[in-house]
């Protein structure tokens, strides 16, 4: 990037997100896969681990950061939305793109 991204700029882009995925609609693909929390005590994984059956991520307490810009929280349930969801979510892409 030519130029720092405002703390705004950086929640619009994660509020906003949407990939093939979504634009395909497959099964497994969580409607949203970036939920952005303002409250300062959030994600929380007890609350925030299930978002979309498993397959978001929850982001939150984005603040400046002297070193790398900003800092946040980033939380992901990880067999749902990393092992076993991920492998299932990414059968689901190849076959609908013809790889298999």
């Amino acid at each position: 990037m030519k130029k720092k991204a405002s703390i705004e700029e950086v929640k619009k882009a994660w509020i906003n997100f949407s990939a093939e995925p979504q634009k395909l609609k497959l099964p497994f693909a969580p409607e949203n896969p970036i939920y952005y929390f303002e409250e300062e005590k959030y994600p929380q994984p007890r609350i925030h681990r299930n978002l979309d059956k498993g397959m978001a991520v929850a982001t939150g307490r984005l603040r400046e950061d002297k070193l790398f810009d900003y800092k946040f929280i980033v939380l992901s349930h990880n067999t749902i939305r990393g092992a076993a969801g991920g492998a299932i979510l990414c059968g689901e892409l190849m076959k609908a793109k013809g790889i298999i």
